[in-house]
């Protein structure tokens, strides 16, 4: 036990990743409200919205309006998604504390998503980073397919460190490997995280998984036997899997938690209120949570 870090950041993603793909538009009001609830319970980075095309992603049309309105704390970063220069002077505009890009570590996904070269999608992004530094933003890079593609399969281990080896060229500062379709085991995580590490610094490094086979706090705790203490995870585990139809996608923040809180690791961050908030935000959406720990809580709560 001694080995593993003795504070973890979690960095919710819910308010942007976890609701961009929902069908129903969730009001300004609840965004706001949602942010400003993960700010009360103590969360010291959440990942409030986007600066994407309304066309593309209608659901984070309000971006601008959001983050005007969101009730903000001293030492609490908000964080955005920005895909090009037109979206970083947006956030700009928004007083954003960090920017977040993306790039695959598939060849086939990135093909198809986005219809570039894994090499021409990052270099799209140098003037985006290097103009983001200058103005003092913090840019962190989201590292997708980093453990499977849908499209290809498996992902070397290799080819995600020569993604996170670009990222760091063009002054991407943090790198999040993310399994974007939740097939990652310990082992394999492992195997990618070494090769990563050789690129990034290890306090440079976080993990996001998505729970699709169950395997997202077995990744998280393979990641922190080796050292790494920085995770993104969303609450209520709000965020489906696009390409798993019917599966869960990001791992459920109450659950990384309570996964924590049992290791005797610090995370600054009042469970309770996690799960009061994951519960809050599931009704509003009219389902259930996708975490067990915050359902199983509020379930002992009521009996």
């Amino acid at each position: 036990m001694s080995a593993l870090p003795q504070h973890v950041r979690i960095v919710d993603v819910g308010p942007r990743d976890g609701l961009q793909n929902e069908k129903q538009m969730i009001p300004a009001s609840i965004k706001i409200e949602l942010v400003d609830r993960l700010t009360a319970a103590g969360f010291t980075n959440i990942e409030v919205t986007s600066f994407v095309s309304p066309k593309w992603v209608p659901q984070m049309s309000d971006a601008a309006d959001v983050m005007s309105r969101i009730r903000r704390q001293a030492g609490v970063t908000y964080s955005v998604l920005v895909p090009n220069e037109k979206g970083l002077a947006r956030a700009l505009a928004a007083k954003a504390d960090e920017i977040v890009v993306f790039a695959a570590a598939s060849e086939a996904f990135s093909q198809r998503n986005i219809n570039c070269s894994i090499d021409e999608s990052i270099e799209r992004f140098r003037p985006v980073a290097a103009a983001a530094r200058a103005h003092g933003i913090r840019v962190r890079g989201a590292l997708s397919c980093a453990l499977g593609c849908p499209y290809q399969g498996d992902v070397a281990p290799s080819a995600v460190a020569h993604v996170a080896r670009l990222m760091l060229d063009i002054g991407v500062q943090h790198i999040g490997v993310a399994d974007t379709i939740g097939t990652g085991t310990p082992e394999k995580t492992k195997r990618v995280m070494d090769a990563v590490l050789d690129v990034y610094e290890l306090d440079a490094i976080s993990g996001h998984f998505h729970d699709t086979y169950g395997m997202a706090t077995a990744n998280v705790y393979a990641c922190l036997e080796l050292g790494i203490s920085s995770f993104d995870s969303s609450i209520a585990g709000l965020g489906g899997c696009p390409y798993a139809k019917g599966a869960t996608g990001n791992v459920a923040t109450e659950d990384v938690l309570y996964l924590l809180n049992g290791l005797g690791i610090d995370t600054g961050i009042d469970f309770q209120k996690a799960v009061e908030t994951g519960q809050w935000i599931s009704g509003i959406l009219d389902r259930k949570a996708h975490s067990r720990a915050g359902n199983a809580v509020t379930a002992k709560l009521a009996a």
